[in-house]
């Protein structure tokens, strides 16, 4: 994130929040993942829907609905010495579209981007793209944090390898 990020809940901008989406996204390219789960709330969830415009994650079935014990469980898989379906790691790269910023609520420290974007997930000889568009659902907790990331996948009712990393 760049030196000029919010340092106060009133001061959180348009700039700040896609700098937040930048940053994210390239801290999962670039494979820091402990960075990573520090965007996160203590009560954040990661929801990737299986099925398009799905509203529920209770009580549809999702491909993940993730809290932070299933986040750092999935990170530190990844960062294991002795992952070996990880040999070697997985690479990804998130191409993003500018961010939309649909909420502002700096009274309530609340505020939601949404960015179009395109994945690419590499191992070995093999690789996949996938189109995605992330919802980031944001609150200020002594900065900002993610309460709520939602990943829906265009073709999310298509049958697809296993994904390794985080869209």
């Amino acid at each position: 994130m760049s030196d000029t990020l919010a340092t106060t809940i009133a001061d959180v901008t348009r700039d700040d929040l896609i700098d937040f989406v930048h940053a994210e996204a390239r801290m999962l390219d670039e494979g820091r993942f402990d960075d990573w789960l520090t965007l996160w709330a203590a009560d954040g969830m990661y929801w990737m829907p299986l099925e398009w415009n799905q509203q529920d994650p209770i009580h549809e079935t999702s491909l993940l609905w993730e809290d932070q014990f299933m986040l750092r469980l999935r990170v530190e898989r990844l960062n294991g010495a002795r992952t070996f379906s990880q040999k070697p790691k997985s690479r990804c790269l998130h191409v993003l579209n500018r961010p939309d910023v649909d909420l502002i609520d700096n009274d309530k420290g609340r505020y939601r981007v949404v960015t179009r974007m395109t994945y690419v997930e590499t191992r070995l000889d093999e690789q996949f793209l996938l189109a995605i568009t992330a919802t980031h659902d944001l609150v200020w907790q002594e900065g900002l944090k993610i309460k709520l990331k939602r990943v829906d996948i265009l073709n999310c009712d298509a049958a697809f390898g296993n994904i390794q990393l985080l869209p």
